[in-house]
């Protein structure tokens, strides 16, 4: 009787006609992704605008396919995600504070007039109700005068002096006082230009700000040049999390966003943050007993690994934290070990126990041989970890002398 029932509901669930549709969208998009990738992903990006996991997917996508994305920018940027040559520059409408009927101010003035010439500029030409102060500084944190020349942080200092003084010189032009008194100037709105200091964030603060303006890292991630490091800290990835069965237990590594502290109705301390990775982010709860102990490890743009519960009994996937450390990361390949090899004692067989012995610890730092007088660099295949008896083993090999400082 069960398959009865079942029976007729297959002709629809599995009908011709469905999975020719289905069959049809998969080879159109298939054929747009392998011959347009740069527009295809434009647009992808686009349809998830709203959805910062899944923007953040789709961004890790475009880096692993060397499609390069853009911090917003007033002189190309669109409202939406678009293409320029190879790159896609962030949509001006995804900055915080800045509303589409701004973006369509400062992309008609742009298509009117040109490219904006720099910041004074910028100011002079747009409609004034752009230069709101918070969107203005929402601007600069986003990266979007970054084409124009000007550090952020030099803007983020004076900006707000360069609005009133244009903001006050265009109020009098409009009222004609430039008619009438054209060469007086009140000594409050002298027409010399504020200078932009040359100061910029470090890393860090520059890429928490973009955080803060875009919801995700643009032009730089706290884990570029640290995912291999600190993959051999972890068991899996955050992806990867999600096949995994409710309860499971894994060490997990990431950067921690949006980092909250509470109390408890009893007083005790208690937070709440995003783990967040090249790929992919998920919530994290640490309650007060692992607060307690862990706690002091755990900051805003952190990188750490967790080793959390799984929790799938909710539409969205969670971590319950047990243990956190922060693992000690050599970013971009670490210190350099150089060998010397005597060359009265080379040898294919010192060569071959040479190799396995490098082999054995592999890890980020590269490896130069001095061979006589001649340096020479193994390929990357050799890189090696040196924190784990490496260093011993060499003297062991090749006598005390073999490392060369």
């Amino acid at each position: 009787k069960l398959f009865d029932v079942i029976e007729p509901f297959a002709d629809y669930a599995f009908n011709k006609s469905h999975s020719y549709g289905y069959g049809l969208v998969s080879y159109q998009t298939a054929w747009l992704k392998a011959n347009y990738p740069v527009q295809y992903l434009a647009a992808l990006l686009t349809s998830v605008k709203d959805d910062k996991d899944a923007t953040a997917k789709y961004l890790a996508e475009c880096r692993s396919s060397g499609i390069e994305v853009l911090v917003p920018d007033v002189n190309v940027s669109m409202s939406d995600f678009a293409v320029r040559g190879s790159a896609i520059p962030f949509g001006l409408s995804a900055i915080r504070n800045v509303g589409e009927s701004l973006v369509e101010r400062i992309v008609g003035e742009r298509e009117r007039g040109g490219p904006f010439r720099d910041f004074y500029d910028f100011c002079e030409r747009v409609d004034p109700v752009v230069l709101n102060k918070r969107t203005v500084e929402s601007l600069i944190k986003a990266g979007a005068f970054d084409s124009l020349g000007h550090p952020r942080k030099g803007l983020c200092l004076v900006f707000d002096q360069i609005v009133d003084r244009t903001l006050e010189r265009r109020r009098r032009e409009s009222e004609g006082q430039y008619d009438l008194f054209g060469t007086l100037a009140t000594p409050e709105f002298d027409d010399a230009k504020v200078p932009i200091p040359d100061d910029e964030f470090d890393k860090a603060q520059k890429l928490a700000f973009e955080k803060e303006m875009l919801g995700l890292y643009v032009s730089d991630h706290p884990l570029m040049g640290a995912e291999a490091a600190l993959r051999k800290h972890a068991e899996t990835t955050i992806a990867d999390l999600r096949d995994l069965r409710d309860g499971d237990t894994r060490w997990v590594g990431g950067v921690v966003t949006n980092l909250s502290r509470r109390y408890t109705k009893k007083g005790d301390l208690m937070g709440t943050f995003h783990l967040e990775d090249l790929q992919s982010s998920i919530e994290a709860w640490v309650f007060p007993r692992v607060m307690q102990e862990y706690g002091w490890l755990l900051a805003d743009d952190a990188i750490v690994c967790v080793k959390a519960r799984l929790d799938l009994r909710e539409d969205q996937p969670k971590l319950t934290v047990l243990e956190v450390k922060k693992p000690e990361l050599v970013l971009d390949g670490g210190a350099p070990v150089h060998i010397d090899l005597p060359l009265n004692r080379l040898s294919d067989s010192l060569v071959q126990e040479l190799k396995e012995l490098l082999s054995a610890h592999a890890g980020d730092s590269p490896v130069f041989l001095h061979v006589g007088q001649k340096v020479l660099r193994l390929p990357d295949e050799f890189n090696v970890d040196d924190r784990n008896g490496l260093r011993g083993e060499i003297r062991v090999l090749l006598g005390p002398n073999a490392l060369v400082s």
